[in-house]
């Protein structure tokens, strides 16, 4: 497995496991705060799983189809980026 996708699911797996604590913390009825504090933990962990496959796709598909040739492709691949980059500066 490549490093960016051995990163990448550490970082889900962390993600995941930090989600499960903000749920038993809300159903404990925790600190506000303490809950924030791991909700934000859980975002920025996704923000760079987030980057990580952007890179990996960079640096894979992204790279292959610019090779190609194949002009359809390559606006297509434009396209996707342009449309996950706006969907996560939202």
């Amino acid at each position: 497995m490549l490093d960016y996708k051995k990163n990448t699911l550490v970082n889900l797996k962390k993600s995941a496991s930090l989600l499960a604590k903000i749920i038993k913390m809300t159903q404990e009825n925790k600190y506000c705060i303490d809950l924030m504090q791991q909700n934000l933990a859980v975002i920025g962990l996704l923000k760079s799983v987030n980057q990580q496959l952007m890179v990996g796709h960079l640096n894979g598909c992204f790279r292959q189809a610019v090779s190609s040739k194949n002009l359809a492709k390559q606006r297509d691949m434009i396209e996707e980026i342009l449309q996950v980059t706006k969907l996560s500066n939202k």
